[in-house]
């Protein structure tokens, strides 16, 4: 990477030397999908901004009628973009990488269209949508045709608004979008996601606390790409790793809530260095 005064150079070639032939977990966030056009909640030009919480979509009575028609009618203007997203070279370098397990806290699908293997998508698929009723799962592009008959000339409307982190625009009037139910039993859906509030799936966390406690007799590393780590979701695989001795190597432009326990920061982008690292593995 070009552009590095020498302390950062320093640290990023010693960085790249200590991960290259170790057995690797692989945190990974927002910051990772920004080279695809996806915005993040606290990169550097970032809008600070509240999403909506499970609490308010699940609302009982009218304001949780007028919550999810406002989530529905939101995300539907963004998906026509953030549907169209491609894997960046990033995404490709970690597929070359095929980490032990890569955990991400997005819900893009770029990491599984780049070709990585074992991947836990933390925070759920943006691909898919389930019912809140029956449970049953639809592909979010079937549920995108059902909005579009719905809402006629909706989106074409409104095409000037700009995609925000969440995969949705800043819209409040939503009053007159049509939110179609679940055909199997009338329930309402709900984008397979993990809200703020609510908790991403047990079995799935034990998981890969299992692959970050395995690092320890393996000589393995924990390296973070691309997260602030605010959110405790992904911070407490940082934590674990630093309570059992694993190295945490942290590469993200910004302050991150891990810095004080990794072995090596780097306040860079993602895709060259992890492109970088996918070479020094190779050679």
């Amino acid at each position: 990477m070009t552009g590095l005064d020498t302390e950062l150079r320093t640290a990023y070639d010693e960085a790249l030397a200590f991960l290259a032939g170790r057995p690797l977990v692989v945190l990974t966030g927002a910051g990772l999908s920004t080279d695809s056009g996806i915005p993040d909640y606290r990169g550097a030009g970032s809008v600070p901004r509240r999403p909506m919480t499970f609490g308010e979509f699940v609302a009982p009575g009218e304001a949780g009628v007028r919550n999810r028609r406002r989530y529905w009618a939101r995300s539907h203007l963004g998906w026509t973009r953030m549907g169209g997203a491609e894997p960046n070279a990033g995404h490709r370098a970690l597929a070359a990488i095929d980490p032990t397990l890569l955990i991400t806290q997005n819900v893009d699908g770029l990491h599984e269209a780049a070709g990585s293997r074992r991947v836990i998508a933390l925070h759920g698929r943006v691909s898919e949508v389930i019912c809140l009723g029956c449970r049953r799962v639809t592909r979010r592009r079937e549920v995108q045709e059902w909005l579009e008959e719905l809402n006629p000339g909706w989106a074409e409307r409104h095409r000037h608004l700009e995609l925000l982190p969440d995969g949705d625009v800043a819209l409040e009037e939503t009053d007159d979008f049509v939110v179609p139910p679940c055909p199997a039993c009338g329930g309402d859906l709900k984008p397979h996601v993990v809200f703020f509030g609510e908790s991403a799936d047990r079995a799935l966390v034990a998981e890969c606390f299992e692959a970050v406690d395995a690092l320890a007799g393996h000589g393995g590393a924990l390296l973070v790409a691309g997260s602030s780590l605010t959110v405790m979701s992904g911070l407490r695989f940082v934590r674990r790793a630093a309570k059992a001795g694993i190295p945490i190597v942290v590469v993200n432009r910004g302050v991150t809530r891990g810095d004080e326990l990794a072995t090596y920061k780097l306040e860079i982008g993602t895709s060259e260095f992890l492109r970088e690292l996918a070479e020094a593995q190779r050679s």
